[in-house]
């Protein structure tokens, strides 16, 4: 039977021997910031999966796959074991959030139980700061559970705005930091300004490049890059139509002018 939250473990703890990992969440939110940056870095690692999360708090369907089979929704951790000077990586992904309050704070509960199960003494998550409108050059927005932890970001070009992000975190990627407090873990929130109106690989890439330097890691960027060249496209045409439509716009009032 399905419990409210399924925490079913591929590899323990033991098999897989990582050393003080650290703990990066990229869950769907604000311009698909985060879970751009965490799939990806899934991918161009040589990362294995060891945990997958069940929940009742998941939306209640299933997703059917190209061969007519079903998938439940899930969420799953990945882990990474360094080889160089980076640390060693959980890597929390998947395509939901809950959708209820309760079941956020079940949800982070079971994340925050998984990080100390395999000795995570940090956690990072990643996500958008939607400012509601289109930028050139996106910027990494920051929180932190110590101020020691924000002096440190500081020095990695992570900004701190006061009063900002307005309104505070939503969902996991905030809620994580005040339970990680609560459990004397590091961790703090690494957010890319974003207009908020459509997925944003440029985003992506300027958090996972702050990333990759406080972690000393070295992941190739080629495929945000090809994404955020085909985003500028559209952006452009967006652009263009909106200036037809107030050229236009302003046609018809002129000539509203001599009747």
């Amino acid at each position: 039977m399905l419990k409210r939250v399924d925490v079913r473990f591929i590899r323990t703890p033991e098999e897989m021997g990582l050393e003080k990992p650290v703990f990066i969440e990229g869950l769907p939110g604000i311009g698909h910031v985060g879970k751009l940056v965490a799939d990806h870095l899934v991918k161009e690692l040589k990362t294995e999966k060891v945990v997958e999360i069940y929940s009742h708090h998941f939306p209640p369907q299933v997703m059917v796959k190209e061969d007519g089979t079903i998938a439940i929704p899930k969420n799953e951790i990945y882990a990474y074991k360094s080889e160089g000077e980076s640390p060693d990586l959980l890597i929390l992904v998947g395509d939901f959030q809950s959708i209820s309050n309760e079941g956020h704070f079940e949800l982070v509960n079971a994340y925050i139980d998984v990080a100390k199960k395999f000795g995570a003494k940090r956690i990072y998550t990643l996500g958008g700061y939607g400012i509601g409108r289109l930028i050139e050059e996106p910027y990494v927005l920051g929180a932190a559970n110590s101020k020691e932890l924000v002096e440190e970001l500081k020095q990695y070009g992570v900004k701190f705005e006061d009063g900002e992000p307005g309104g505070g975190i939503i969902g996991a990627s905030g809620l994580l930091l005040g339970v990680a407090m609560l459990e004397g873990i590091e961790a703090a929130c690494l957010m890319g300004a974003t207009s908020g109106y459509m997925v944003d690989p440029k985003s992506a890439k300027a958090v996972l490049e702050v990333l990759m330097k406080m972690l000393k890691l070295e992941v190739s960027v080629e495929a945000l890059n090809e994404r955020a060249k085909e985003m500028e496209k559209l952006i452009a045409q967006i652009k263009e139509m909106q200036e037809s439509a107030i050229q236009q716009w302003r046609g018809e009032e002129d000539l509203r002018y001599f009747r």
